[in-house]
């Protein structure tokens, strides 16, 4: 019986052969895939987020796919193929986890995270040593990452060799800092670049008390932004059970719905 992995493999060579091939496929590149690529990744994301297990089955083959492709272009240059991918993250994984697959003892998931980034960190040593230069601390958290993603990534790793606050009460004065220096360019009309600059630190110090409060930062503002959706379209019900639009609305009244909407969300109406 063949192997549904090796079916997908098939299906993506035929669409990817100059002889009877889908001419769409046969013109992407690895750049042109690139952003279906991440876009499939936030759709697994959003399955799992609205724990749809149906979805989510779909979406991971969508994303597998794109694996398979990216494999397949490289098979067709000579560089590698599907199997060496897999085996490559194989090799990493047993090599990132000795406590399962050699001698070392891990009592705890902290314990095991440290770890992990310890593997990392020597594995970006030597690739540094390797192409003589030295490493840096926040070497490899690449440009593309979402903002948030990447804030909390260069803070952990800052973090790491002890560029880190002690307290999170202490990030709080940072925080109110941040605000006043925020508030003082937009008082003074400042350029657009300078406001800009300061909200970026507001924002780089939200993500580094997300941190300290152990709080996915990524993950707190999609919840605040489903939050808005659900009392925004209550807003509209409400609005339109009398005949009317948001548009129709003042600021005031709608923001009396918006504090009946959240009543109703704790059971206080």
């Amino acid at each position: 019986m063949t192997r549904n992995i090796d079916r997908l493999l098939d299906v993506m060579a035929r669409l990817r052969n100059p002889d009877g091939g889908c001419p769409w496929d046969l013109e992407q590149t690895y750049r042109s895939i690139a952003p279906h690529t991440i876009e499939e990744a936030y759709e697994v994301a959003d399955a799992i987020e609205k724990d749809d297990k149906v979805a989510l089955r779909e979406e991971l083959g969508d994303l597998l796919f794109q694996v398979v492709y990216y494999s397949q272009m490289a098979r067709e240059e000579g560089l590698f193929d599907f199997d060496e991918v897999a085996g490559v993250i194989t090799d990493k994984m047993i090599r990132r986890h000795p406590h399962v697959f050699g001698p070392e003892e891990v009592k705890s998931s902290d314990q095991q995270t440290s770890r992990w980034e310890d593997h990392k960190a020597a594995e970006r040593a030597a690739k540094a040593a390797g192409e003589g230069r030295a490493p840096s601390a926040l070497e490899g958290v690449i440009a593309g990452l979402p903002a948030l993603t990447r804030a909390l990534k260069l803070q952990n790793r800052a973090a790491r060799v002890g560029f880190d606050w002690t307290d999170a009460r202490d990030i709080l004065d940072k925080i109110e800092e941040e605000v006043r220096e925020l508030r003082a360019e937009m008082d003074a009309g400042s350029a657009q670049e300078r406001v800009a600059d300061e909200l970026g630190d507001l924002l780089f110090a939200l993500v580094n008390l997300a941190r300290r409060l152990k709080v996915e930062p990524e993950a707190a503002l999609r919840g605040t932004n489903a939050k808005f959706e659900r009392r925004f379209h209550r807003i509209e019900a409400l609005l339109a059970a009398e005949g009317r639009k948001p548009q129709d609305a003042t600021l005031d009244e709608m923001e009396a719905l918006w504090q009946q909407a959240k009543r109703e969300e704790r059971g206080e109406a």
